[in-house]
């Protein structure tokens, strides 16, 4: 087994590994990316290869294989240069391209799955995989999932369901914002168990592990995660992208910035301090690409302190509530108009709380409705506790 002399982990890749024959024969394709790694550090295509057993092709999530580009950027076909293998692109220039069709499988008898996820309802690699899964399934394929690592752990369950209305891209699935499901637990559930899905969970891995704990090399998922800090905060930080203001994409600490031109960073940074787990520093930056390319920003470096203690979705949305009292006083429209994963005909702000209450309730002045929508998270989280507890593969 590849898993790494000080890693109490072997991932799902580093266990099939360990038993290459149950590949024999098999002519399987790999949906997998750059994080997809052994625990001595070997790219999952390449070490299958090495091991007698190569994938047939490689297919490839949003920011493509390699992930070299930016969210939203249409990801094309290509030939891996290190192994000479076809990669098919599993997003494209619209939302039709993101459900693959049954054509991306032929020949094949099998489809092996090997994404790192981060573990919150927005990272579209979850909705990735269960499509593919789907497809793969309705074409008789058998699909193989090697689980990973949630980053930021499997005990922690925070925010409210996405709602009947809001489905996109990054609510394809009625699931809090952080959900605590590795990615093998969450397509059990979303493919109800189906009898020709095998998880390949992995051995040392307990729920309460944050990424620190599990002793893998952190290897960037996607462009604008570079660190396990980035994952923690990102729950909340990814609200950011329903607004006007940057939440530090052009610079390289994205999800641990945000700011715009016209923000009080002061006030910013007293507002998220209040927080557990986390500090906030008021601070200047400039994006070098995307939201306020080439301008300077005020706001907040957030400073992860205790993950522990940090809820990222609470923190995300008490600064939004900041921001929309700074943009209110000055005349600014703080939500994004863009569109967003393709949708044009709702906010990215709704499609990322999951519901429209909480744009409406600001709008409003009603902070009734926003207390008693936080209020309702307990209900979401325990009702959604017991829907996925019966796939879970770790205790």
């Amino acid at each position: 087994m590849s898993r790494h002399p000080t890693s109490p982990v072997a991932t799902g890749l580093d266990r099939l590994l360990a038993d290459p024959a149950s590949l024999a024969q098999r002519r399987y394709g790999l949906l997998a990316h750059q994080a997809s790694i052994t625990g001595d550090g070997s790219p999952a295509h390449l070490a299958l290869a090495a091991s007698g057993n190569p994938p047939q092709r490689l297919l490839g999530p949003e920011h493509g294989y390699y992930a070299v580009e930016q969210d939203m950027v249409a990801a094309a076909d290509g030939i891996d240069p290190f192994s000479g293998l076809a990669i098919r692109s599993l997003y494209g220039e619209s939302e039709h391209s993101l459900r693959p069709e049954a054509a991306a499988f032929e020949g094949l008898d099998l489809l092996v799955i090997d994404l790192q996820d981060v573990g919150a309802r927005y990272y579209t690699y979850a909705a990735t995989a269960v499509w593919a899964a789907e497809v793969a399934l309705e074409a008789g394929l058998e699909v193989w999932i090697l689980d990973r690592p949630n980053p930021i752990g499997g005990t922690v369950v925070e925010g409210n369901l996405r709602q009947p209305g809001f489905e996109s891209f990054v609510g394809v699935f009625e699931l809090p914002v952080r959900h605590g499901l590795t990615l093998g637990e969450l397509v059990r559930w979303a493919c109800s168990d189906h009898p020709r899905l095998l998880v390949w969970a992995m051995e040392g891995w307990q729920r309460r592990m944050v990424w620190p704990d599990t002793g893998c090399p952190f290897v960037a998922p996607s462009p604008n995660m570079p660190s396990f800090n980035a994952a923690a905060l990102y729950p909340g930080l990814c609200l950011i992208e329903g607004t006007s203001v940057s939440e530090g994409r052009g610079t390289t600490r994205p999800f641990q910035l945000v700011g715009a031109p016209w923000v009080d960073g002061k006030r910013l940074a007293e507002r998220a301090g209040n927080q557990p787990g986390v500090r906030a520093l008021p601070t200047l930056f400039r994006p070098q690409f995307q939201k306020h390319a080439g301008e300077v920003c005020v706001g907040v470096e957030l400073l992860l302190d205790d993950v522990a203690a940090l809820h990222s979705y609470r923190l995300g949305y008490e600064l939004i509530c900041e921001l929309w009292e700074q943009a209110s006083e000055v005349g600014i429209d703080l939500w994004r108009r863009e569109a967003y994963e393709f949708v044009t005909d709702r906010p990215a702000i709704d499609l990322l709380f999951g519901t429209d209450r909480v744009r409406r309730a600001l709008e409003a002045g009603d902070e009734v409705s926003l207390a008693s929508w936080l209020a309702s998270w307990e209900d979401d989280v325990a009702a959604f506790r017991r829907t996925t507890a019966p796939f879970w593969l770790y205790e």
